[in-house]
């Protein structure tokens, strides 16, 4: 009996203590995000092996290696380009992209390990972090490769959808998981940016649209965030360009390139910025 009373209270504590805590910020797991955003995908996808052998049930591991194989992807196949996004014509009449299937195949096996993982942990824990973080950017990144790879863009609605669902509970949890307030963030900011009629028919789905308050979300990822960090720099440089703000555009690309020499996604765009 007192065995029995003495597990039960672990588990309470292992879940109270769950809900103060934040996303593992740490810091192996993040060298991997960075050689990532470097371009850097096999020392990523090594970083990422030794953690997931050191912390084989934690969905962190996983759901970040299927980020490398996504970010090399769409790094292959030049789909980061900013002049998708600057430009609504040439975004809305891009053509679908010729994908490796090999590369998709990693990137979902990793992306269902992870979710296997982390349902495992809700299961027993509703409020865990990593658990709860590790969904939303799951979820997040199938978004990511159905609209940017495959162009479907209903599907990836519903995925995003989704993933701001996991990243609302996370931050009921602790506003102070900075990275969550990404994808929501995106959504609000990108969605704002659709015809009125549609913004109209968004918002009757479920959607959120608010320009302001996504720009300040991703502001929030900019300034506080960790592995996302980086990315909501990048699509703020993005929002500025669109809004002709090229000395705040300049300033973030300048800095992104200068901690990531070996990406050339943001010489580039400094180089388009000359004369503006």
């Amino acid at each position: 009996m007192l065995s029995r009373f003495a597990s039960v209270l672990l588990a309470a504590a292992l879940s109270a203590s769950a809900a103060d805590t934040l996303p593992s910020e740490n810091p192996k797991l993040h060298a991997g995000w960075l050689k990532m955003y470097d371009l850097q995908f096999e020392d990523a996808h090594r970083i990422f092996a030794d953690w997931k052998q050191e912390n084989s049930g934690n969905p962190m591991g996983y759901v970040s290696d299927g980020a490398a194989y996504l970010f090399a992807e769409l790094a292959r196949l030049g789909a980061l380009e900013s002049e998708f996004f600057t430009d609504d014509d040439r975004f809305l009449g891009r053509e679908k992209l010729m994908p490796d299937p090999n590369m998709k195949s990693l990137f979902m096996q990793q992306i269902m390990q992870s979710d296997r993982l982390a349902e495992d942990i809700l299961k027993k824990y509703p409020n865990q972090p990593d658990a709860l973080f590790a969904r939303s950017l799951s979820l997040g990144l199938q978004a990511d490769y159905a609209s940017l790879v495959e162009k479907r863009d209903y599907a990836a609605l519903g995925l995003t959808k989704e993933s701001r669902d996991f990243a609302d509970r996370l931050l009921a949890v602790n506003p102070k998981a900075y990275d969550a307030y990404l994808g929501p963030g995106v959504e609000q900011y990108l969605l704002s940016l659709k015809p009125a009629p549609l913004r109209l028919l968004l918002r009757l789905t479920g959607s959120r649209i608010d320009r302001e308050k996504g720009i300040a979300q991703l502001k929030i990822t900019a300034a506080q965030g960790h592995y996302l960090e980086p990315f909501a720099k990048l699509l703020l440089a993005v929002a500025a360009l669109r809004d002709k703000s090229f000395g705040e555009a300049r300033r973030l690309l300048g800095e992104l390139s200068s901690r990531f020499p070996n990406n050339p996604l943001y010489r580039k765009e400094l180089e388009r910025l000359k004369g503006k």
